[in-house]
């Protein structure tokens, strides 16, 4: 029942945030939440234009400041004509006032022309509409000797200068313009930004998307593994792991075609094979389930399994490195040391955990021994990874993944050949069962990846990092982790999200800046555990996760103290 509760409060939770932000000041909020879309690839945000109404005083600013890369992103540009501007900034609480008073001032304003502008008496602040003639009036000799002052401020201003001479219609279009014109806090602009994320149809459309896109490779790998599995190749896996794994899984029994499906799916994982990873994954699920006695309530033995899976040790974090490189990182290899260690320290928590809830002894001799040797072979290859300049990595990290995918390919194909099996009618067979799996998955996909874009869209997350910046203000120490907190709380629900925020930090800081650094292990350090839960426990249509929700969450928990914790131990 632990998933459904998950579910159900988040959508509560994200509704009660989006009430706050309403009454906050974000009259789009709801809209957001129901029917924004996300930008596609090469597409940019309709130009809006602003236009502070005042000189700004140094809090907003920095408020300004703050948001100048999302004012750029958005296409917000400042525009130096009041009654061009799409939206007028104001430092005042109460916009409905400061419209009422510019509608009072357009009325009661003398407008000039410039050949009468002589007439004016010295001291005289005016206003110009555009930027044009502000530059022609500032460069004007009678203006400097009689002290004739330029104001950015049109409520503060005695006169308005125009080269229209038709003062009424003048003030009709001012009074017609300034009625379309929104006018905001400088406070709330945040509100009025496009968030550039989907919202609840766009989402649901999107989970459609994402299932069709595992149908090929899980009819692929499944395919294939059916291959394996008709060969007998699966059996001599399992017969050959389970001494260990047994230790581990004390339910399943010895030889149990699922130890093969885990080993394959852990191998994946550390090879860093993501495409692989999920099919033999989702086998090895549907494998467990075949022992489970109670269908819709998780084993113990899943629990394991998917906290182990979940908790994502890897080898080589490609896609990580990829982005540091886009991002004009100088080493983007700089990372790799702590991404795996954060993966091994996420790991190492979760078999903690769940071996403890399931009174299993991890310093017994036959476990123990092993889990050291694993230890020991994995930090041999992590160094031999670390001696590899930054071109080497990337080409053998390629060749390796790669290659250990068409090994897989050429053992098992191999295999079924030598035991004379009908490989392609094996193959069809698999892949149907892997068609079947995406389609049974989907209400899973579609109701959890809703109910994390609407947390998202809603605001929920600046909601949780404000009070923890302002207690960490407070207490006086190092506060540069906590623009990197988004990144971590992002990642156990979406990894197009927390990727986003962490090219966003190495956008405004720099790649190889700490911060940049720090967004990088955190991207790489934990799993997306509501995406893996629902994925999983729904493609056997286990309904009662048990305790896999609180565990996953624990381990991503050691994984971001441990992040922050050795980045600034190295880079501090």
């Amino acid at each position: 029942m632990a998933l459904s509760r998950v579910w159900s409060y988040i959508i509560l939770f994200a509704i009660a945030v989006a009430c706050y932000q309403f009454y906050k000041g974000d009259s789009n909020i709801f809209n957001d939440i129901v029917t924004e879309k996300k930008l596609k690839p090469g597409e940019e945000f309709s130009k809006v234009s602003y236009y502070p109404l005042a000189e700004l005083n140094e809090e907003n600013k920095k408020t300004l400041n703050a948001l100048s890369s999302k004012l750029k992103s958005s296409n917000w540009n400042e525009t130096a004509e009041i009654f061009n501007a799409n939206y007028l900034l104001t430092e005042n609480e109460s916009p409905a006032k400061v419209r009422e008073a510019l509608l009072d001032k357009i009325k009661a304003a003398p407008v000039f022309s410039y050949n009468l502008l002589s007439s004016l008496k010295q001291g005289t602040k005016y206003f110009t509409l555009n930027n044009a003639d502000r530059e022609k009036l500032l460069n004007d000799s009678l203006f400097i000797a009689r002290q004739i002052i330029p104001v950015n401020n049109f409520l503060q201003s005695d006169v308005v200068f125009s080269t229209v001479t038709n003062t009424d219609s003048l003030r009709n279009v001012f009074v017609a313009k300034l009625n379309s014109q929104k006018i905001i806090e400088i406070k709330n602009v945040s509100y009025f930004l496009p968030k550039n994320i989907d919202g609840i149809f766009e989402t649901g459309k999107f989970a459609i998307t994402l299932v069709i896109g595992l149908i090929g490779t899980l009819a692929l790998f499944m395919g294939l593994l059916n291959i394996a599995e008709r060969a007998g190749g699966i059996n001599v896996l399992s017969k050959f792991i389970s001494p260990f794994l047994s230790k581990l899984f004390p339910s399943i029994p010895k030889g149990h075609a699922s130890f093969g499906h885990m080993v394959m799916n852990f191998s994946a994982n550390i090879l860093g094979l993501d495409n692989a990873a999920t099919p033999f994954g989702l086998k090895a699920m549907q494998s467990l389930q075949e022992l489970n006695t109670d269908k819709e309530k998780a084993t113990d033995a899943q629990l394991m399994f998917l906290a182990l899976h979940a908790a994502g040790l890897t080898l080589i974090p490609v896609s990580i490195l990829a982005v540091r490189a886009a991002n004009g990182s100088h080493n983007p290899n700089e990372v790799f040391i702590p991404l795996m260690l954060s993966t091994f320290v996420c790991t190492l928590t979760a078999l903690i955990v769940v071996s403890f809830k399931q009174r299993i002894n991890i310093l017994q001799r036959k476990l123990f021994f092993p889990l050291f040797g694993i230890a020991a072979v994995l930090a041999f290859f992590i160094w031999f990874l670390r001696t590899l300049p930054p071109f080497a990595l990337q080409e053998f990290s390629d060749a390796f993944s790669n290659g250990a995918i068409l090994f897989v390919f050429l053992i098992i194909v191999a295999g079924g050949l030598y035991k004379k099996i009908d490989l392609f009618d094996a193959f069809v067979e698999g892949a149907k069962g892997g068609f079947e799996t995406a389609v049974r998955i989907i209400p899973y996909m579609v109701g959890m990846l809703v109910a994390v874009s609407m947390l998202r869209t809603s605001g929920a997350f600046d909601i949780l990092i404000t009070p923890i910046k302002s207690l960490v203000n407070l207490i006086g120490i190092d506060n540069r982790f906590v623009e990197t907190l988004p990144v971590a709380l992002l990642r156990p629900f979406s990894a197009g999200g927390a990727r986003g925020f962490m090219v966003d930090a190495m956008n405004m800081y720099g790649a190889d800046s700490f911060i940049g650094k720090l967004a990088a292990v955190l991207q790489g350090s934990s799993e997306t555990t509501f995406y893996v839960v629902a994925l999983f426990f729904g493609s056997v249509s286990v309904k009662n996760t048990r305790y896999a929700i609180p565990v996953m969450l624990l381990a991503d928990l050691a994984g971001v103290i441990f992040s922050i914790a050795i980045c600034y131990s190295l880079w501090g």
